[in-house]
């Protein structure tokens, strides 16, 4: 292969920028030239595609976001959308495509290459929630944020001596509310993957109150519901007075961590390796700190698993 392609698709994460950079400059250290899709699929299909240089990489592996831009596209689920990307590809003399972002990315990835064309993702979204990889690009970043939030929104609970219900994003997974719940010592924490009753959330309040506690903080998993919503439900039980604080986008946003910078650079650079090996449909992944690649049928066939040892601990340390 001599020419390749990156886009970044999907809701953006901190770290694309470093994935992008390690494609680009993993594909120049092999003498391959590197091509830059704007606005993901949409951009794709309507061949809004740039070569990219070494400079063109320079000074963003500490900025959030994405420099390719990101779009969703309902036109790219069609069978005629894909043709058109295909043919777009092939106009630009492209061999491959390395597609970061998340599982509906992936999906796109997958179409294209049942079209006959090489792709290869890279796992990008704040949610931790693609199967297969211990972690996502983005998720420590966010995770790190949130934390940051807590404990200041801690200090005025403190003050003030109330119960703050905090609503942090995820989508269907419960990654970012648990770690950040277990990081930031929260007394309560709600996730899609753990019935957890409001009288069990009630006697976790009360308890701490027995033992002279005057504030608690909960964390609520968007995929459970609204922090709202908990709010009324435990003023309406116990009077007390409590604050809702929905952290919403700027957990998607902000300079990458150390962690989500390594991160990112070595699955971009892995998936340039990949394409070159001949590899295709597949998806770059890292366990047990080792980068690997599985099949995209395989893990689009599975669904996220939380650790819940992790709950159960927090739940002990939150007594």
């Amino acid at each position: 292969m001599q020419k390749l392609a990156v886009l970044t698709s999907g809701g953006d994460a901190p770290g694309m920028n470093a994935a992008v950079r390690a494609a680009v400059r993993r594909a120049a250290h092999h003498g391959v030239q590197m091509y830059g899709v704007y606005h993901g699929y949409e951009g794709l299909m309507s061949g809004d595609i740039q070569e990219m240089s070494l400079g063109s990489v320079g000074d963003i592996i500490q900025r959030g976001g994405t420099i390719l831009y990101s779009a969703r596209s309902e036109e790219f689920k069609t069978e005629a959308g894909q043709q058109r990307a295909v043919e777009q590809l092939r106009k630009f003399g492209i061999e491959g495509l390395i597609v970061i972002g998340g599982d509906g990315s992936f999906r796109g990835a997958q179409k294209l290459t049942e079209k006959g064309f090489p792709t290869i993702g890279v796992p990008g979204t704040i949610d931790n929630d693609i199967p297969c990889t211990d972690f996502t690009i983005g998720f420590d970043t966010a995770l790190n944020t949130i934390v940051d939030a807590i404990d200041k929104i801690r200090d005025t609970a403190t003050s003030h001596e109330r119960t703050y219900i905090i609503e942090v994003m995820g989508r269907d997974a419960g990654d970012l509310a648990l770690w950040a719940g277990l990081a930031a010592g929260a007394e309560s924490i709600i996730i899609p993957e753990e019935e957890q009753e409001m009288e069990d959330i009630l006697e976790r309040l009360h308890a701490g109150q027995r033992r002279g506690k005057k504030h608690s903080i909960i964390i609520v998993a968007e995929g459970v519901g609204s922090a709202a919503s908990y709010a009324d439900a435990i003023t309406k039980a116990t009077g007390w007075e409590t604050r809702v604080t929905v952290l919403g986008h700027i957990q998607r946003g902000g300079s990458p961590t150390a962690m989500d910078r390594m991160l990112a650079s070595r699955m971009g650079a892995a998936a340039v390796d990949f394409l070159l090996e001949g590899k295709r449909d597949r998806m770059v992944g890292i366990q047990n700190n080792q980068i690997v690649d599985v099949d995209f049928k395989e893990a689009l066939a599975q669904k996220h698993k939380l650790d819940l040892s992790v709950y159960q601990l927090a739940r002990t340390l939150s007594i």
